[in-house]
């Protein structure tokens, strides 16, 4: 037993009354070890080792120039260390599954899962079965944000189903879901950033420890994003940055949104702000001189060539968050006062970000897609991709219909059923608008050309006289409905389907230099804070977010999405911990766990900007993830900027606010 969610027994009954009171009458013996509380204590001499290898996941370097020649010819460093704590996905529904033994010896799986196909795999694994007896139904889910990648029940539920040869529903509640889950990493980050006296950043070193918990998960895999980002979004000739991804006695740690990303953009968005004060350099000013652009090296020695929008995001954001305050960019992060109430101060602050597109790291990233036409003239579209709230679903169905030149209500999507519905991969790093949106979009071309193969022979005409428009199908004169040209080509022994696999282009692993990744969204923030003096309580009034997603394929959806990743952004700065104590689970129920509520939303600003990638789906990147990274430092530095509390350990604890305020007015 390496965590308290660690499977001890499990038991299939009637009721659930029934399995409660057997688990009465199950006993166990345990004898109490030493605990591992956090990363640094894991890696000390003499710790106790959690697995055969040690406590140690992985050592993950980013090497880019000479570091000591880099601080040689800096004329200020500063260094400063931040932590950012456990939290939870806080998904609407908790982990569910149902198991149905077949009559013909397979297993049908119901789940909400974001990577169905692996689901498949992994069952299969345990089972000592071939794939094909294993089928995969994914549910509606109520968000995941990278908290359903894991196993949740379906390999229990399908032993359980096996062995009685009856359906069985492994549902779990809200306690157990927190107790079992992957988390979002703690971390422990130090930077040391030198900078020349103009602005220009020289060298940047990063030191991460990262809590990965009790097993691996994808701990490898998000701390390996936390170090390659942690020099933030800037063009920096010298770069270090290792990473301890350790084992813990906590529950494990995994996907969550931002990727790691989220942890280490709080801690160099805050010292970059500390190193603008120190230059008095204008804090937009100083990002502005060292933003990545078409060009720059990234520190994983890729080099840009395109889709750089992150100089747009910044200025846009910069005008509009003038604009909404009246204020001069002079006057913005000043503390402002309001008469009436001389205890509550407000500012500005600002932060700015990028996060990959896709696995990345040599890792293969496909999706397929299957689009079908009906006699009835209706069009569907298939892929094993998850759709979990994120609006996969429509951006499918606006792909397919704009190859066709159909209203998007003569499109169908099926989504989330190994059986009927080719591999999309996985439902995270913000691929699926990239991968399965053009697998999507090539297998409506793919069709679309039959079609025009097919009418160019019937009529004896050029296939580019054929015409798509307004639904109908026009060739030569004729005019045909997609019902006519359905029942055509069946007539012909041909039949109107098509089957595309799409493969991102190849990237490199970390350390080999080349295109880590196929693309990044850029992305900046402006948060107006509102801190009392008096109780330190921190209220966010205002965010203005610009995101570069390439090519904007659901402005609606992705306004959705802006919201969203805002108010995560919002708890993760200023409300949302999951406390452990000594190994043991303190937040074991959702009410002590503090998701920001709807009298907590501020009024958001969501500005789309567009650079197009040349391989993405009419030039779209993602945007699921980088709308929620910069929002945690844009709030602290605001914070700073009105009553000059750095925080550099979240979520934002206002009696320390309120203690530093008392405490310097005091003297």
């Amino acid at each position: 037993v390496r965590y308290v969610g660690d499977t001890i027994a499990i038991i299939a009954a009637e009721t659930q009354q029934i399995t409660e009171q057997a688990s009465t009458l199950i006993e166990a013996e345990f004898d109490l070890q030493p605990v591992i509380t956090n990363p640094v204590q894991a890696r000390q001499e003499g710790q106790p080792q959690l697995h055969p290898n040690g406590n140690l996941l992985k050592h993950i370097k980013v090497r880019k120039g000479n570091m000591d020649a880099g601080f040689a010819e800096a004329d200020v460093i500063l260094e400063h260390t931040f932590h950012t704590p456990i939290t939870d996905h806080a998904f609407m529904e908790p982990e569910c599954s149902i198991a149905v033994p077949t009559l013909d010896g397979r297993m049908e799986i119901y789940v909400g899962s974001q990577i169905p196909y692996q689901d498949r795999t992994q069952v299969a694994r345990v089972m000592g079965w071939d794939e094909s007896r294993v089928r995969i139904i994914g549910q509606l889910m109520g968000g995941g944000f990278g908290g359903k990648e894991d196993v949740m029940g379906q390999i229990h539920s399908a032993m359980l189903a096996n062995a009685t040869q009856r359906p069985v529903k492994l549902l779990f509640d809200r306690r157990e879901s927190l107790l079992v889950h992957p988390k979002r990493h703690a971390t422990q980050i130090r930077v040391k950033i030198g900078a020349k006296k103009n602005g220009r950043i020289v060298a940047c070193e990063s030191e991460l420890y990262g809590d990965t918990g009790a097993y691996a998960s994808l701990g490898e895999k998000v701390m390996t994003r936390a170090t390659t980002h942690s020099a933030g979004p800037y063009d920096i000739e010298n770069v270090r940055a290792d990473c301890y991804a350790m084992y813990t006695n906590n529950p494990p740690a995994g996907a969550f949104r931002g990727f790691g990303v989220t942890q280490s953009a709080f801690a160099v968005e805050s010292i970059m702000d500390m190193l603008a004060e120190k230059l008095n350099i204008e804090p937009v000013e100083l990002r502005r001189m060292n933003a990545l652009h078409v060009g720059s090296i990234t520190n994983t020695g890729q080099e840009l060539r395109e889709s750089v929008g992150l100089m747009e995001c910044i200025d846009k954001v910069s005008i509009a968050m003038c604009q909404a305050s009246g204020l001069s960019r002079e006057d913005i992060f000043k503390p402002h006062v309001t008469p009436d109430t001389p205890h509550l101060i407000r500012s500005w602050g600002f932060a700015a970000a990028y996060k990959n597109t896709g696995l990345g790291g040599g890792a293969p990233d496909k999706s397929g897609a299957e689009v079908e036409l009906y006699d009835d003239g209706m069009f569907e579209v298939r892929s094993s991709s998850a759709e979990m709230g994120q609006g996969l679903v429509s951006v499918m169905r606006m792909i397919v219909a704009e190859e066709m030149a159909v209203p998007p209500d003569k499109v169908r999507v099926l989504v989330m059923d190994t059986d009927l519905t080719p591999n999309g991969g996985p439902t995270t790093a913000s691929r699926q608008t990239y991968v399965t949106g053009n697998a999507s979009r090539y297998a409506a071309k793919t069709l679309r050309d039959a079609i025009t193969a097919t009418l160019a022979e019937k009529y004896d005409v050029k296939p580019e006289q054929i015409k798509f428009k307004d639904g109908i199908v026009h060739a030569n004169g004729y005019s045909m409905s997609y019902a006519d040209v359905a029942k055509e080509m069946k007539s012909m022994g041909q039949h109107p389907r098509a089957l595309y696999e799409y493969e991102a282009p190849k990237t490199q692993p970390l350390g080999t230099g080349g295109d880590m990744h196929f693309a990044f969204s850029f992305g900046a923030q402006a948060a107006e804070v509102e801190v009392n003096t008096q109780t330190g309580e921190v209220r966010v009034l205002k965010v203005i977010a610009a995101n570069d997603v390439g090519m904007a394929v659901n402005p609606l959806g992705l306004q959705g999405q802006v919201e969203g990743g805002v108010m995560m952004g919002l708890g993760n700065a200023l409300t949302e911990e999951f406390i452990m104590d000594n190994g043991y689970v303190v937040t074991d129920h959702l009410a002590r766990y503090r998701v920001p509520g709807i009298m907590l939303t501020p009024e958001i600003t969501s500005i789309i900007v567009e650079h197009p990638t040349a391989e993405g789906p009419y030039g779209a990147k993602g945007v699921g993830e980088i709308c929620s990274i910069p929002t945690t430092p844009a709030i602290t530095n605001a914070i700073y900027n009105a009553v000059g509390v750095r925080v550099d350990k979240t979520p934002v604890d206002q009696e320390m606010i309120a203690r530093e305020i008392w405490e310097r007015t005091s003297k």
